[in-house]
């Protein structure tokens, strides 16, 4: 049986290997994202290495993006798919780049997933909200 708790893990880690580099950021937002989500309230923190390695193995094989979607797509019921467009998103905003990878991902997903539109502009625009970096001051 597939489960939900890896079909999110699979999404943010998929995000995060998007441009090639898992950043500091992105693996600290996976791991505070795990610990504190109620979603992941019932999820063992220990099997968090173990699906980010499986991830990674999948993405490292032929046709590995797209078999990683085919995943997370299988994995979530309809009631998490815009959940999961949620973290991917949270993660992809937490490096505060803008990779073009990483917007084809997302645009990916967005389509794999069935999630509207608007509702993942909203769910986009919410995620740049909470991780607007402070203004420099001289």
């Amino acid at each position: 049986m597939l489960s939900h708790h890896a079909g999110l893990v699979y999404v943010m880690v998929l995000v995060s290997a998007a441009d090639g580099d898992m950043t500091d950021a992105e693996l600290k937002t996976i791991g505070e994202i795990v610990e504190f989500l109620p979603i992941f309230s019932d999820y063992d923190p220990s099997l968090l290495l173990k699906s980010t390695a499986a991830c990674a193995e999948l993405l490292d094989a032929d046709d590995g993006m797209n078999r990683a979607l085919d995943f997370i797509k299988a994995s979530l019921p309809l009631s998490l798919r815009e959940t999961a467009y949620a973290l991917a998103c949270d993660v992809a905003a937490s490096d505060g780049e803008g990779h073009p990878e990483t917007r084809r991902l997302m645009e990916m997903l967005r389509h794999r997933l069935d999630i509207d539109r608007l509702i993942a502009a909203a769910i986009e625009r919410g995620a740049i909200a909470r991780f607007v970096r402070p203004l420099e001051t001289h």
